[in-house]
C-alpha cells in the first residue's frame, strides 16, 4: 500500500482581529448584565407575590375571624334572652309565691282578731259605731247566742263609764257565727265578719297572685256517645239519681 505523505511545510494561522475579541467581551458583559436583571426580576416578583399572598391570607383569616365573632355575639344574644326569659319567668313565680304568701298571712291576720278576740273586736267596734252617730241614736248589736250575755256586760260597763245614755240593744242572732256581728243603726250599718275581711285581701291581691292552669276537658278513652234522642228521654231518672 501507498504510505500517506505528510507535508513538511506548514502555512501560519492568521491571527484573531482584535475587533473579534471585543465583541465577544462586550456581548458576555451583555448576558451577564440580562442574566443579574433577570434574577432581581424574579426576586421583585417573589417578594410581591408572598406580599400579595399574605396581604389574601390576612383578608381571609380577618373575614373568617368577622364570622366567628358575628356567630359567637348571635349565640350569646339568644342566651342572654333565653336568660332573659327565665330571669322573667322566675321574677313572676316568684312574685306569685310572695303573694301566696302574702295572702295567707293577711287572710290570718284579717279573722285573727274575730276568731281569737271576738269580744274586743265587737266592743272596739261599738266605740267606733258610737263615734258615727249622734247623741241618743239606737244602735241594735246583733251577735251569736253564744256571746250576747258577755256583749250585754260590755255595754253595761261602758254605760257606766260614760255620762250619756247609751241607747245600746244587743240581740242573738243564730245567723252569726261566733265572732261575726252587725251594728244596725237608723242611717247605717257596721258589719263584723271574717270571711268578708278575708275577701277583701284576697280581692286587693288578686292581681299579683299566678294565674290558675287551663282548664282542660276530660277525655272519653271508652269510645261510648253521649245518649241522645229516644234512649235519654226513655232513660229512669232514679238511674242518674242513684249514680249521682
Amino acid at each position: 500500500p501507498e504510505r500517506f505523505a505528510f507535508d513538511r511545510i506548514f502555512s501560519a494561522c492568521d491571527a484573531e482581529p482584535a475587533d473579534t475579541a471585543k465583541d465577544s467581551s462586550l456581548e458576555v458583559a451583555a448576558l451577564r448584565a440580562e442574566l443579574a436583571l433577570l434574577r432581581s426580576d424574579r426576586e421583585a416578583a417573589i417578594a410581591t407575590a408572598r406580599a400579595e399572598g399574605f396581604e389574601v391570607g390576612v383578608q381571609q383569616a380577618r373575614a373568617e375571624r368577622d364570622a366567628a365573632v358575628l356567630t359567637a355575639v348571635d349565640a350569646l344574644h339568644g342566651a342572654i334572652e333565653a336568660l332573659d326569659g327565665r330571669c322573667d319567668e322566675v321574677a313572676q313565680r316568684m312574685q306569685g309565691d310572695a303573694a301566696e304568701l302574702a295572702l295567707a298571712a293577711a287572710e290570718l291576720m284579717a279573722g285573727r282578731a274575730l276568731e281569737h278576740a271576738p269580744i274586743r273586736a265587737i266592743d272596739e267596734a261599738i266605740g267606733r259605731a258610737l263615734k258615727q252617730v249622734a247623741r241618743g241614736t239606737e244602735i241594735a248589736i246583733r251577735v251569736a247566742p253564744t256571746l250576747a250575755e258577755i256583749i250585754e256586760k260590755r255595754v253595761a260597763d261602758r254605760q257606766a263609764r260614760d255620762r250619756r245614755r247609751l241607747f245600746l240593744t244587743v240581740i242573738p242572732d243564730e245567723t252569726l257565727v261566733e265572732g261575726d256581728a252587725r251594728l244596725v243603726w237608723e242611717e247605717g250599718e257596721l258589719a263584723l265578719r271574717a270571711d268578708a275581711r278575708r275577701a277583701a285581701v284576697r280581692a286587693e291581691l288578686e292581681t299579683l297572685l299566678p294565674a290558675p292552669p287551663p282548664a282542660t276537658d276530660p277525655v272519653d278513652c271508652t269510645g261510648d256517645s253521649p245518649a241522645t234522642g229516644t234512649d235519654a228521654d226513655d232513660a229512669d231518672p232514679a238511674e242518674y239519681e242513684e249514680a249521682a
